[in-house]
């Protein structure tokens, strides 16, 4: 076990847990049930941080970096799939700020193939194309109602077509996996299903055909630079591949047609929903800038107003939100869950809380009410709703 605090983490002030309202018995509670987790088997280590009023109360490290070790180091750099969309959606939004795009911009403005793009019904056993009701918009990919979804999430005919077309596969860059999207038919009219889906890799290319460059030279100009992130990219470059986390088992990344190597140079394709591997310290400085209304360190990333926008309920009355993704409780912004109320979700919290995770088991939190933010760091996929949920359970019961 290595405790991280110091005088500062990730640039953060790093004050005594008493200072900013967390509990140290049950900050004890919380690590001791980690280190159970991690003693059963359900994952080798994990990283944990919790901040209150942009100052860090608690970070610590637990176990090994991979079932063989070594230790957890405070630096571990994870893959972090969906936590990646809230980066790009940030990204995005500056674009909307400098009035380069409207969240109710069509789609087709950008990726013109978009404009051809159909929605297919089942009818028996076949599938019908007909026409899109309304163009695909910005903010239905930002909110995940633009009506295409991911392959590995269903069994309908669309959601096969997706899956054989193994939008996954590095053989293409982003702009080829866009291009081969818009060719195959929506699971839905856009606007009117919260469906999860491959949305955020489409507004990461409307992201690059504006901007005219690659994804991830965008968001290292744009944020990572800005904002002092050094771990975070869609590759880990050979001098820090011994600081990545691995699971239990590469077996559960093969299962998903993940593969679980390292990538040690820049892929072909950039995937903005979840492409990104990144630290606790670096997601740390992101979260900070959110939570402080959208500034850190003399550097202004977005307005208050939008994080206040983009952490507001999106969905209106007529959207079915009825996916098992999508927790009781939550609504969803524009690249953020929402709670919408303290009842009905499976874990405690605030109203106005926004978050999301990633596949392999990494979440964060930011609850303005509280004026915090909460991160947990850990490659296990097969546990990574048990996790997330004790994770949750433990860290809102130190708030004081």
């Amino acid at each position: 076990m290595t405790d991280t605090l110091t005088r500062t983490f990730a640039g953060l002030p790093t004050p005594e847990p008493d200072e900013v309202g967390l509990s140290r018995p049950a900050l004890k509670r919380l690590t001791t049930v980690m280190e159970r987790e991690i003693a059963a088997g359900r994952a080798p280590g994990v990283s944990m941080l919790i901040a209150r009023n942009g100052k860090v109360g608690f970070a610590k490290t637990l176990g090994a970096l991979g079932p063989d070790g070594p230790a957890m180091p405070p630096d571990a750099i994870f893959r972090i799939y969906s936590m990646t969309k809230p980066i790009v959606s940030v990204a995005a939004m500056m674009l909307v700020e400098e009035g380069r795009m409207l969240i109710t911009d069509p789609v087709s403005n950008f990726i013109p193939a978009f404009a051809e793009t159909k929605v297919g019904v089942e009818n028996g056993d076949g599938l019908d194309l007909v026409p899109l009701k309304r163009p695909i918009t910005i903010q239905d990919l930002m909110r995940h109602t633009s009506g295409l979804t991911y392959g590995f999430t269903g069994t309908s005919k669309v959601q096969k077509l997706v899956a054989a077309a193994n939008f996954l596969s590095q053989d293409r860059t982003l702009a080829e996996h866009v291009e081969a999207l818009a060719a195959l038919p929506l699971q839905h009219q856009p606007g009117e299903v919260w469906e999860y889906s491959v949305s955020t890799d489409v507004l990461g290319r409307v992201i690059e055909v504006i901007e005219g460059a690659s994804l991830g030279e965008v968001l290292q100009q744009r944020l990572f630079g800005p904002l002092g992130i050094d771990d975070t990219a869609f590759f880990i470059p050979p001098s820090k591949v011994l600081r990545e986390a691995k699971p239990m088992s590469p077996q559960v990344y093969t299962n998903l047609g993940v593969d679980p190597n390292s990538m040690t140079e820049p892929p072909r394709f950039e995937s903005g929903g979840s492409g990104l591997l990144s630290s606790i310290g670096d997601y740390a400085r992101f979260l900070a800038m959110l939570s402080s209304g959208g500034a850190l360190d003399g550097q202004r990333i977005l307005g208050p107003r939008t994080i206040r926008f983009m952490a507001s309920d999106h969905l209106g009355p007529d959207v079915d939100r009825s996916s098992e993704v999508l927790p009781p409780g939550h609504g969803f912004g524009l690249g953020f869950g929402v709670r919408l109320q303290y009842g009905l979700a499976p874990t405690p919290g605030s109203v106005g809380d926004y978050f999301w995770g990633g596949w392999a088991g990494t979440t964060f939190r930011i609850s303005p009410q509280d004026s915090l933010f909460a991160i947990l760091m850990v490659q296990a996929p097969d546990y990574r709703v048990h996790l997330n949920q004790t994770f949750a359970n433990l860290y809102t019961a130190a708030l004081v």
